[in-house]
């Protein structure tokens, strides 16, 4: 995908929504390249935009609740035949976001400006697509999961979750974290670019580095740990740290366990 980095204001947020152009995009050679572009441009749009009323939510009790933000970043509606389920409850789409055909966002979600959600992700409820994320298709992103966004704090690399990933609840993914396709994130799991990783499998510790991304690999199972803290002090109390482990790679099993159900689609 060519795009020329002269779109500016709704000309962008435009192509965002149609998926003509993206925050990060991937090569032939599976490598992931940000487009510091979009981020600016999606900042400039903040910039020169007013605070105004976007919208009203009726409450359960029959009350209305004002939406004040940017005027050019209102609720994304979506018609009928695009595919996509916004099931009611308070979930949000914003202005600028990318959602595919297919894609279920349940109540009460939030997918923000610069996004991409690929065909047939399920955004479960209490979930955070952060600004410019990129999810691929038929990811499940679960109850209270967040997905850091990348506009602020300024990061800059987004996090990009690849096509078939499971993310359990209450995951947090920050930082520019690239989870490579079919990985398996466990509930619980904390990755942000200063995560260590232990592949217990390999045998290898995995890390991030200012040129490039922690790495979760393909098809890896990874769960919460802990690991010691090194010191003497801390020995004596028998302090740790919170850590992340792989402790296999995805198989059968594991697919039959997070396997979408078709019929929710």
């Amino acid at each position: 995908m060519t795009q020329t980095n002269t779109l500016a204001g709704e000309a962008l947020l435009d192509a965002l929504e149609r998926g003509e152009v993206r925050a990060a995009e991937c090569d032939a050679s599976g490598t992931w390249r940000a487009n510091a572009w979009v981020k600016e441009g999606i900042l400039a749009v903040f910039r020169a935009s007013s605070i105004a009323l976007t919208g009203l939510e009726t409450t359960p009790q029959g009350t209305t609740s004002p939406f004040l933000d940017k005027a050019a970043l209102p609720i994304r509606r979506f018609a009928v035949d695009s595919g996509v389920r916004v099931v009611p409850g308070g979930s949000s789409v914003r202005r600028g976001s990318y959602v595919a055909s297919g894609v279920i966002v349940m109540p009460p979600a939030y997918v923000n400006v610069g996004a991409y959600v690929g065909a047939g992700t399920m955004v479960d409820s209490h979930a955070l697509i952060g600004s410019c994320a990129q999810i691929g298709a038929r990811c499940h992103v679960s109850a209270a999961a967040q997905i850091g966004g990348v506009l602020e704090p300024a990061g800059a690399r987004p996090v990009i979750l690849e096509d078939d990933v499971f993310v359990g609840g209450n995951c947090g993914v920050y930082e520019g974290v690239l989870v490579r396709e079919r990985a398996v994130l466990a509930a619980g799991v904390i990755l942000a670019s200063g995560s260590i990783v232990y592949d217990c499998v390999n045998e290898v510790e995995l890390r991030g580095t200012r040129d490039a991304p922690l790495e979760i690999p393909a098809g890896a199972v990874v769960v919460p740990g802990a690991r010691p803290v090194s010191s003497a002090w801390a020995r004596e109390r028998n302090l740790s740290i919170a850590c992340a482990l792989i402790v296999k790679y995805r198989d059968a099993k594991t697919d039959r366990a997070t396997a979408l159900e078709a019929a929710l689609r």
